[in-house]
């Protein structure tokens, strides 16, 4: 039995998202990680062309594909676990913060009245703490909200998965002023992270490559804790969330978002056609900046 999963790291140059296939050499089993369904926002038309790229590799490699998975609900691009899913098969699975996130999101868009905010969309919603496999390689899920109120990591084996908690050390962390999101609570679920191992792997799910710098998606939780500009070096709680305010601030907001999102909460599936046969999403007109940023949490379950 192996802790070291193998790793294929696929690139959707126009949004600078790292897709990952990881899967145990022993058993062939494998999970496909934040896929991307690649979007012209200037014809509304989808590709399959990067996802299917994802879907060539496995079936070459002779893997098979027991999860699909997302690391939260993405606000830059479309996720291509419903064609993964369609193509491989496989368990799609997301945080179960992602009821949250649909609740809000379906008052902003006015979604169609058979849209369920109950995370029924996917196959699994993983829970903080959660355990499962890979093959023979144990994984766990750390919940790792900040960025959004969702977001999740996936341990596997000596692998982390950050999605977009952090960056490469050269590029910090990612923005907190996403409906939900919270600086504070984004470098405390950083610490969390910190406390593993120096040595375990650190896959990212963007690099924007600052200063004109190579793409980069692997780095370790050392280097992370040592030289990450944002929260690296000892940096208190207070200076991140300083420093992450104001940034966030000056940061425009994603070019995709209208359409990822609407996408997005219903894991990778286009919206149901209208009665002309046409499938539309909507756009909010005169919204705040992100979209009525405040966001009531769920209610605990009894």
């Amino acid at each position: 039995m192996t802790n070291k999963p193998e790793v294929e790291r696929f690139l959707h140059p126009a949004t600078s998202t790292f897709s990952y296939v990881i899967w145990d050499p022993e058993t062939r089993k494998a999970a496909v990680l934040d896929s991307v369904l690649h979007y012209e926002a200037e014809s509304g038309r989808t590709s399959t062309y990067y996802v299917d790229q994802i879907v060539q590799f496995v079936r070459d490699n002779h893997l098979q594909t027991e999860w699909v998975l997302e690391t939260h609900v993405h606000a830059d691009h479309i996720a291509g676990g419903a064609r993964i899913r369609h193509a491989l098969g496989g368990t799609t699975g997301v945080g179960a913060g992602v009821r949250t996130v649909q609740k809000h999101f379906r008052a902003v868009y006015g979604l169609e009245r058979g849209f369920l905010p109950d995370g029924s969309q996917f196959d699994h919603l993983f829970e903080d703490g959660e355990t499962f496999r890979i093959g023979s390689i144990d994984a766990r899920v750390i919940a790792t909200p900040g960025h959004t109120p969702d977001h999740l990591t996936y341990l596997i084996g000596d692998a982390a998965f950050v999605g977009d908690t952090l960056f490469m050390p050269d590029g910090g962390t990612a923005r907190c002023d996403f409906p939900g999101g919270d600086a504070a609570t984004l470098y405390r679920s950083i610490q969390r992270l910190f406390e593993l191992p120096d040595e375990t792997r650190v896959f990212v799910l963007h690099d924007y490559g600052p200063d004109g710098c190579e793409l980069r998606n692997e780095t370790t939780i050392g280097a992370q804790q040592r030289d990450n500009i944002h929260v690296g070096g000892g940096r208190t709680e207070a200076e991140f969330v300083e420093l992450r305010v104001a940034r966030d601030k000056t940061l425009a907001i994603p070019t995709l978002v209208i359409p990822s999102i609407q996408i997005n909460i219903r894991a990778g599936e286009l919206p149901p056609e209208d009665s002309n046969g046409v499938r539309c999403l909507k756009i909010p007109l005169d919204q705040p900046r992100s979209f009525a940023t405040h966001l009531e949490p769920e209610p605990p379950v009894q």
